[in-house]
């Protein structure tokens, strides 16, 4: 197979075309343009463009922004780090409470561990001496 030449695709895209529109009935020429294969891709390229920018712009001046997953205020993740802060500790503070009832409730009933609560300590005893 033959090389494509750079020559003859560079022609392909300059050369001219004539776009006509007209109105069925009458057959009257309504608009004529004259284009380029080059010029049809840099106008639908630059629109393409354009509303990708306005998107972008769209969404990042407006409230919209806040519905974006992992985009918020500072404020709002400082708060939230804040109440997670105070979720744990008052989560620890139940669960310490909780334990407390069931001893409580354990040494009421009389199901105390056999357990001593005490370690014997070894003290010696040291013969005071007086002056």
């Amino acid at each position: 197979m033959g090389k494509v030449k750079q020559d003859s695709t560079l022609k392909k895209l300059q050369n001219n075309y004539r776009l006509v529109i007209t109105n069925d009935d009458t057959y009257e020429e309504i608009a004529r343009f004259k284009l380029s294969r080059l010029s049809v891709y840099m106008g639908f390229s630059t629109v393409l463009v354009l509303m990708i920018g306005f998107t972008i712009a769209f969404i990042a001046y407006t409230p919209l922004k806040y519905y974006i997953p992992g985009y918020g205020e500072r404020k709002s993740k400082e708060n939230l780090q804040i109440l997670k802060m105070r979720t744990d500790s008052l989560e620890k503070a139940i669960h310490y409470k909780d334990q407390y009832l069931e001893s409580i409730k354990k040494v009421l009933i009389g199901n105390t561990p056999t357990l001593k609560d005490t370690v014997p300590l070894k003290i010696e005893k040291r013969e005071i001496s007086t002056y």
